[in-house]
Parts: C-alpha cells; structure tokens; sequence
C-alpha cells in the first residue's frame, strides 16, 4: 500500500499522536517513515521597534531551539525503531510550512503525508487557515489527518 510516509509534525502534543499513527501505519504496511519539522527561517533575526535582538542571544535560542529538535528526532527515532520502522527525520528553514511539507513528500517521493488537524473552525479557518488546510489544498498526496 504505503512505502514512504511523511510524518509532518510540529512538536505539539496533539502531532505526537499523529506521529504515533504514522509510525504504526509504517509498521502495519511496511513503510518506511520520514518526520519532517519546518523551522521559522527568521529565528534570531528577531527586530521590533528599532530593537535588534542582541547576539548572544540569538545564539543561546540557536543553541535550545535546535537541542529541543534533537532531542524531538531522537525520540521519534526511538519509537520507529521499536516499532521496527526505518525513520529519517527532516527540518527544513521556512516561512511557510505547508509549502514546506508539501515539498519535502515531494522530493523525498513519499505516498502519503500523516500529520494532525489543530481545529481551526468556522470564521477563524476561514479567514486564517491552517497548515493541514494548506496541505490538503496543495498536496497531489493522500493526507491522513488525526484530529
């Protein structure tokens, strides 16, 4: 069925269950898993007002932003194996994650892509969207959404 599942996932509580269904679909259908994290490409270039965040910093939310990416991999990583699912884990630097997910299934030549909804509804979704929204629209994938 799948041979090549995006796990598009953003840290949050509620995409760690989707993550948890992407890797048991892996491990159901044979798939190999690929979790993807779309960083803010603007980190520690923060200004406002005339204000410029000072470098060290930048540097120090570098530093805890990407030991906190680590260690998310790592654990995902751990619970693939586990599982007895190949997983690669993927950040890409962007302003706008759903052309981000959308185009790393692309290049890595994913199947489907599994990621969470975050219940934007009504006049809010509408107005704002969401990135599950975005990817539904965009992707030429299946997308299997956890709510």
């Amino acid at each position: 069925m799948f041979k090549h599942i995006l796990i598009a996932s953003d840290g949050s509580k509620l995409s760690g269950i989707a993550v948890k269904a992407g890797i048991k679909l892996g491990a159901t259908t044979g798939a190999k898993v690929t979790l993807y994290r779309a960083v803010d490409e603007d980190l520690g270039t923060f200004q406002a007002e005339g204000y410029v965040m000072p470098k060290a910093l930048r540097e120090r939310m570098a530093r805890e932003g990407k030991a906190r990416l680590q260690a998310n991999f790592d654990a995902v990583r751990q619970l693939a194996g586990a599982a007895g699912v190949v997983c690669d884990t993927v950040a890409d630097r962007t302003y706008t994650p759903w052309k981000g997910i959308v185009d790393a299934a692309r290049r890595r030549r994913c199947d489907v892509i599994v990621m969470a909804s975050h219940g934007w509804s009504g006049v809010a979704g509408v107005l704002l969207g969401s990135v599950t929204q975005k990817v539904l629209a965009h992707s030429k994938l299946p997308v299997l959404v956890y709510r």
